[in-house]
């Protein structure tokens, strides 16, 4: 029954963060009310204690929570889980209403990441994201969160009438085919339209968040908007055993992450989940694993753990330093499973399951962060936790991506490996992951915030 109502969190979850800002909103919400005290950073980090519980926010799409363990950090460490909340979309442009003849209004888009553009044809979409309006002055304006829960749009495909060779591969190009049409303005098909039929044209968007949000068009300052595939997530096959999602990439790990977070108690080792943005677009942000953010923090519990010291017994630091060390980070980002229709693109020797438990990532370009030495240790990890483990390297002639692991490691030099659970058909618009993928990889996640 646990198990069952686990799979219906993770839908839920998955449902109600069609966007890295959702989805960071909605992870801070769990960890207040599960007695995580919110944090901001803006201002001094006090006296840190052990069993303390507290989470920081960064540009309101990355999480940072913090358990602090019953020993200080540099002497006992800290377990890191860190996984990214962004998956590849579409981001709608400023001045984004494009009318064309019959008022039919289609929207200006820039891709985000690396989708797979075929799979967003023909299928409702909807929009989700911030949105800024008017504060008291200039520096400090308000933020919204929109999500618009209904079909609001669709990328209609060119009949194959019109394009014969669809089915035989066709380049799509990013600025004429993937532009999502949102709605009619006129109905005067053929005629020239008015002035006033362009104005509601142009506003269209506006109107709906103005709608969504009920402000007034003055109100709005600015957005960060984009296309969510509106169709709820969802477990398929003979027995329920598979999961249909957009987003699985990365937002499972998130939700595995958090499910440990929250079950486990104070250890001697401070546990921290670390929450990611931009993973997609390469991390080089003030939220992004390449961001100091997080080592800034770290070194700032540190500090204020390290205050009752005497002089000259260790500084902060030094203590920081110290922690580092005895550190373990584990990488947690979706993994590619073995595809039966495709069997030739993978590795004759590594190649993934779907339902056979997490999967440790190599390569030796150093894609990875992992090394013999970790994945020896999450290894034990999960046959603690009668986990099964799986290991994934690429065919030596495809090539594959990489993910947060190195990039957090070149601030926080610790040990760590790469790791997720294998779906099928990443970076589309719905990936499919297996249930019992999902329920292996929170065993293995609580075993680790355990230690």
């Amino acid at each position: 029954m646990e198990e069952n109502n686990l799979i219906k969190r993770l839908l839920g979850f998955l449902d109600a963060s069609p966007v890295n800002f959702l989805a960071a909103r909605n992870i801070a919400d769990s960890l207040a009310a599960a007695g995580y005290r919110h944090l901001d950073p803006r201002e001094p980090l006090g006296e840190v204690k052990a069993g303390d519980k507290f989470y920081v926010t960064k540009n309101d799409s990355s999480v940072y929570a913090f358990h602090i363990g019953r020993k200080p950090m540099a002497d006992a460490g800290f377990h890191i889980i860190c996984a990214h909340c962004d998956s590849p979309t579409f981001r709608i442009k400023p001045n984004a209403e494009m009318r064309s003849e019959g008022g039919i209004v289609k929207l200006n888009t820039e891709v985000y990441g690396g989708p797979i553009m075929s799979t967003w044809f023909d299928r409702p979409l909807t929009v989700a994201g911030r949105v800024i309006l008017r504060g008291e002055y200039a520096l400090s304006p308000r933020t919204c969160f929109v999500h618009a829960r209904r079909p609001l749009l669709q990328i209609s495909n060119l009949a194959i009438h019109f394009n014969r060779q669809v089915n035989d591969g066709v380049k799509l190009s990013k600025q004429k085919d993937m532009l999502p049409l949102l709605g009619i303005v006129s109905d005067t098909l053929g005629q020239r339209a008015s002035a006033h039929d362009e104005a509601e044209g142009q506003g269209l968007l506006m109107r709906v968040i103005c709608e969504e949000l009920a402000v007034g068009p003055d109100d709005i300052l600015d957005f960060d908007l984009y296309l969510a595939d509106a169709t709820a997530a969802c477990t398929f096959g003979a027995n329920d055993e598979f999961i249909s999602s957009g987003r699985l990439d990365d937002l499972s790990m998130c939700h595995a992450g958090l499910e440990a977070m929250l079950a486990t108690p104070t250890t001697d080792a401070t546990k921290v989940l670390a929450i990611f943005d931009n993973e997609e677009t390469g991390s080089q942000t003030k939220q992004g694993a390449a961001s100091p953010f997080l080592a800034m923090m770290l070194q700032r519990i540190c500090a204020s753990q390290d205050d009752a010291c005497k002089p000259g017994e260790r500084s902060g630091l030094e203590a920081f330093c110290q922690a580092v060390e005895r550190a373990f980070m584990i990488s947690a980002d979706n993994a590619h499973a073995w595809h039966p229709n495709y069997g030739e693109k993978y590795d004759p020797t590594n190649h993934p399951l779907l339902g056979g438990g997490p999967v440790i990532k190599f390569n030796a370009a150093q894609k990875y962060a992992s090394d013999a030495v970790s994945a020896a240790i999450f290894a034990e990890i999960c046959r603690e936790a009668q986990v099964p483990c799986q290991r994934f390297v690429n065919h030596s002639d495809v090539a594959g991506g990489s993910t947060l692991g190195n990039i957090l490691a070149s601030s926080l030099p610790m040990r760590g490996v790469d790791m997720g659970n294998p779906i099928l058909a990443m970076h589309s618009c719905r990936e499919t992951g297996a249930v019992a993928d999902h329920i292996y990889c929170v065993k293995a996640f609580t075993t680790f915030f355990s230690k």
